[in-house]
């Protein structure tokens, strides 16, 4: 957040700690013992299991389920991190609800589908909290690979490498690994440093070499890396943010919602933290739900969300829309930013009434409505920033700012690799990220023993 707006003090009516901590707790405790009984005596472990199916993972549902049932956590843990190394986040963060268990037979309208992300994460806690050593390493290969982001599709990328006997280095920008599960995701769903317990069990398979403060395009080239190991694999992330392209839009209290989200993850005092008391969210994905629901329990008065279309083409899930909303949070359907007003301060931001003409495409009625505002927060995507990868991406396809990769994850140069929120086709999601990092792995360690 920027220092004009420190200097404002933009701020609601003081929550206190324990309001705060509260607020921030842990949005879906984790099951007991008896729950996870009770949770998992619900599934008929279908032979073809579509919430199998449904999962970018492949990770056998019913299996891990049906193992649970047993006791049997740790052989459920492996089930889970043998597809999913990340399958403890990916617990808390992925929208089951549209996938494994929007796919799960017993959803219907007459009953609820098996608790299917509650159940994975009462399996791979246990793991993550002992430090309990699933895989090993098989013997070295003596090739070394660069993986360049150390966010969720580098950190798979590298386990799965390390995991097949190659050396790995990632060099990652941040002082912290993992990409957006530390800094993009609302601290109410990942509780307890649980991003950095999952990486140091990452780590912890060996072969991997962590370091720091290392850019691409700023400390290194990608010719460097392809001068220097026998492969690379790039998951740099979406670096930079999208603008409205609205005058004004450099006005203090303007601010990017994904930097927001980080400070508040890093934030060692949430009461400290400026919020406003008028906050208006520009965006309808799940950054957008996050940064509207942390400013409310933060304690802004009054939080809204305007999307320029329907709730149907919300990137943000019908339940984190619903999550919203039965929080204090109003969302605003089929309007878009055309002004923003305030002198050395926003104050005030105007929209136009939007809808679809004859052949889908976006349009404006021109009447419109003002919201006040002391924040106003983007949440519109990110994009690529292409110039990081230097006089190589000529070699590189690129489409709408993103690496072209194949169904293996390869990209145009025969020795580099692409995976995550920065290849063409992607759904921005960590369970997603993961999968690419992983099939690209595996196609790495084909290519790299001549197969």
């Amino acid at each position: 957040m920027s220092k004009n707006k420190q200097q404002a003090d933009i701020r609601s009516h003081r929550l206190d700690k324990d309001q705060i901590a509260r607020n921030f707790g842990d949005l879906h405790p984790p099951l007991s013992r008896s729950e996870a009984l009770i949770a998992a005596d619900r599934c008929y472990f279908c032979f073809d299991a579509p919430c199998t199916t449904a999962c970018p993972t492949g990770i056998d549902i019913p299996g891990f389920i049906q193992k649970i049932r047993s006791d049997n956590i740790r052989g459920s843990a492996h089930t889970i991190l043998g597809e999913n190394i990340m399958g403890g986040m990916c617990a808390r963060v992925c929208p089951t609800e549209v996938l494994c268990e929007d796919a799960c037979v017993r959803n219907t309208h007459e009953e609820k589908p098996v608790e299917i992300g509650l159940l994975q994460r009462y399996a791979t806690d246990p793991v993550f909290d002992q430090g309990t050593p699933l895989f090993s390493r098989a013997a070295a290969t003596g090739k070394k690979v660069a993986v360049v982001g150390a966010g969720p599709a580098g950190l798979s990328c590298a386990h799965r490498l390390a995991m097949l006997g190659h050396d790995v280095v990632v060099l990652n920008r941040d002082d912290k690994p993992g990409g957006l599960n530390e800094y993009g995701i609302a601290a109410y769903k990942t509780v307890d440093d649980f991003a950095q317990k999952e990486v140091e069990y990452i780590l912890s398979i060996g072969g991997i070499e962590l370091r720091k403060g290392e850019t691409l395009g700023k400390d290194f080239t990608l010719q460097d890396l392809r001068d220097s190991y026998d492969a690379v694999f790039i998951g740099i992330g979406l670096g930079s943010t999208n603008t409205l392209g609205l005058d004004h839009e450099t006005l203090p209290g303007v601010d990017s919602a994904i930097e927001y989200i980080a400070e508040i993850r890093q934030s060692d005092d949430l009461g400290k933290l400026p919020v406003g008391r008028r906050v208006v969210v520009i965006g309808g994905g799940m950054t957008a739900i996050d940064i509207a629901l942390q400013s409310k329990r933060l304690g802004a008065e009054l939080v809204d969300i305007v999307y320029r279309r329907g709730p149907e083409q919300m990137g943000a899930s019908r339940y984190e829309q619903d999550l919203a909303q039965t929080n204090g949070v109003t969302i605003h359907h089929w309007a878009k930013p055309v002004e923003l007003l305030g002198d050395d301060h926003v104050t005030t931001i105007r929209f136009e009434r939007t809808a679809l003409d004859s052949n889908g495409r976006l349009t404006s009625h021109g009447d419109g409505f003002e919201l006040t505002a002391d924040t106003v927060f983007k949440a519109i995507g990110q994009i690529l920033d292409v110039g990081v990868l230097g006089k190589d991406a000529a070699g590189l396809e690129i489409r709408h700012d993103r690496i072209v990769v194949n169904e293996a994850g390869r990209t145009t140069l025969p020795d580099v690799w692409a995976g995550g929120d920065c290849v063409a086709g992607g759904d921005d999601l960590t369970v997603t990220a993961v999968q690419q990092g992983k099939v690209a792995a595996i196609d790495i360690d084909r290519r790299l023993r001549g197969e």
